[in-house]
């Protein structure tokens, strides 16, 4: 389908050309003044619009202003003889995308109305995918109707259009990120960047480079300016994970550009300042931290404006079944397949498990269970077999209880979970399965040959050499 391109121009000899020059590619409507102009862009809204800055009823930029008022996205080229080059350069600091100048180069119109579309495509692709991403960190699709979790969306929304910094604790996998994620989205920021950096993952020799940027030739291996995470996130939010991993020394630099919003890069010589919303997050116990020296108070205090604390998934049990919904029907999405819903067992076997990974390895998991299954029900059988194990753990303590399974037996069995757990976590290398269990190899040894787990009982991977020895 071909883009529309309104022509407004009170000259007959210059509509009839340009509507030749342009209409093997567009379809082109003409309009000689500046009402039957509007008339037309309320009409039939074009993809662009070619603006005479003289018209005989009004000018180009009055009507240029009363476009922009209705549709501040669509493209507007103005058309100017050369004297009136000035006014068309006051048309663009309006708005226009761009001013061609009477007589026209052929070829260079056709160029500048190509570019501008494609702009536009470019500029319309990037406010359909930022909706979406707004869309998504929207407060209805923050999952959990447990209280705390209530309780940590009623803060994000009295905090998401504050400045002020927020410091995001939990254990791996509650979703910090999400949440900085969503602090950012719901906030006058939303339009800027979100800039996320993982402490833990950058080696301690790059990080103050990551953070800061550098100048050409101040190390061995700069070999041009590169701009850090905090010049990238002006005007934006910039999330630093796991920084309880950072050392004291950097610490002490990411202290002094919170205090003074400004930072040098390094080998440089001029501060530049920054408007950059903070949020950091860690897994680790910050008060144990202070304790042992190895993070500084002052920077503490600075980031520790608001806490937000996600509790494991463990003690929010009751939304465990919003949140396999949620990725279940994600999952399916992204993969096009058809509904699948959850057995009772396998529901029962999420909520009895511990969930040591939390939220991530809730949707690891029923990930893993969307490829095994075949039909259209979720199993216990299609989870892997250490959360099978946990649902076991329960099964094993009523059998037990209700006198239907002899007491010896049950030990025998809980033992042999035990140790099967041990040797998976441990990727079945027996010498540190032991070390895990606290007990010598010799002895684990000796309780697998007696409980009879072979070699390959629990689906060990089979090029792993060394995962009985």
């Amino acid at each position: 389908m071909k883009k529309r391109v309104l022509l407004v121009d009170d000259e007959e000899g210059i509509r009839t050309s340009l509507k030749m020059i342009l209409e093997p590619t567009y379809e082109v409507i003409c309009a000689a003044d500046a009402h039957e102009g509007l008339d037309q862009f309320r009409r039939e809204p074009p993809n662009l619009i070619l603006l005479d800055v003289i018209l005989p009823d009004s000018d180009g930029l009055t009507l240029l202003q009363t476009i922009r008022a209705e549709d501040p996205h669509i493209p507007v080229i103005m058309l100017t003889a050369m004297k009136t080059v000035k006014t068309a350069v006051d048309a663009m600091k309006m708005g226009a995308a761009d001013y061609v100048t009477k007589p026209f180069d052929l070829e260079e119109l056709r160029l500048i109305v190509a570019k501008a579309l494609a702009a536009e495509d470019l500029e319309r692709e990037v406010r359909r995918l930022r909706a979406q991403v707004v869309s998504r960190y929207a407060f209805h699709n923050l999952i959990g109707k447990s209280p705390s979790m209530q309780e940590i969306y009623s803060k994000i929304e009295q905090i998401a259009d504050a400045r002020t910094t927020v410091l995001i604790t939990g254990e791996s996998g509650t979703g910090k990120e999400l949440v900085a994620r969503a602090l950012h989205y719901n906030s006058s920021r939303r339009d800027r960047p979100f800039i996320a950096l993982n402490c833990a993952a950058i080696p301690e020799t790059l990080i103050e480079s990551e953070l800061f940027g550098h100048e050409k030739g101040s190390f061995t291996d700069a070999l041009a300016r590169r701009a850090g995470q905090f010049e990238l996130a002006h005007g934006g939010t910039l999330f630093l994970d796991e920084i309880g991993d950072l050392s004291l020394s950097t610490q002490a630099k990411l202290l002094r550009v919170l205090q003074e919003r400004e930072f040098t890069r390094i080998g440089g010589s001029h501060p530049i300042r920054v408007d950059v919303r903070f949020i950091a997050a860690t897994n680790k116990n910050v008060v144990e931290l202070l304790r042992r020296k190895l993070f500084r108070e002052d920077l503490y205090y600075r980031i520790n404006v608001i806490s937000l604390y996600l509790p494991p998934l463990r003690d929010r049990r009751e939304d465990i079944p919003l949140l396999a919904k949620h990725f279940l029907a994600k999952r399916l999405e992204d993969e096009k397949q058809s509904p699948l819903d959850l057995s009772k067992d396998s529901l029962e076997a999420l909520l009895k498990y511990h969930w040591p990974g939390n939220v991530r390895e809730l949707e690891n998991v029923l990930e893993q269970a969307t490829v095994w299954c075949r039909g259209n029900t979720i199993s216990p059988e299609h989870f892997p077999s250490t959360l099978r194990g946990g649902a076991q753990s329960d099964s094993l303590r009523e059998e037990t209880l209700s006198g239907r399974l002899p007491f010896e037996k049950a030990v025998q069995e809980f033992e042999k979970e035990i140790i099967l757990d041990a040797l998976r976590r441990t990727e079945y290398v027996q010498t540190r399965a032991a070390d895990l269990l606290g007990i010598s190899r010799r002895m684990l040894k000796y309780r697998m040959d007696s409980l009879g787990i072979s070699r390959t009982e629990g689906h060990p991977p089979s090029d792993a050499s060394e995962m009985v020895q």
